[in-house]
């Protein structure tokens, strides 16, 4: 049974860094494109990162210059180094396959995510 179980989340004060980490299991994923996405309170999850079969990146503008999404050493574990956070990143982040490449039908079932709260 393929599982996503993200963590690394918390409280960090604007300004800070924190770094996600996503451990897939079930299948291979190391040559998976794969994504990270947020969701904020009252908002459409969205996509804010993602990482090709061939370990090319791709962000949000929102995010840009600020994250960086990267592959583990460990098979099937990607993650998510954000920096200079902002009171307006808070949400839940979840990973997951690219929906942009694979489709809303490619996407596996969601973890419980990781809760980021950026507040002084």
């Amino acid at each position: 049974q393929v599982q996503l179980v993200e963590s690394g989340g918390g409280l960090v004060q604007p300004g800070g860094s924190l770094r996600l980490s996503c451990a897939a299991s079930g299948s291979d994923f190391s040559k998976s494109a794969m994504a990270w996405y947020r969701q904020a309170p009252g908002k459409k999850r969205e996509l804010v990162a993602r990482i090709t079969s061939g370990d090319s990146t791709l962000y949000a503008d929102s995010v840009k210059g600020r994250f960086t999404i990267s592959r583990g050493n460990a098979q099937n574990t990607v993650y998510l180094q954000m920096n200079s956070l902002k009171p307006e990143d808070t949400a839940v982040y979840y990973c997951n396959t690219d929906r942009l490449y694979y489709s809303d039908s490619g996407l596996l079932p969601w973890g419980q995510g990781t809760q980021v709260t950026v507040s002084a």
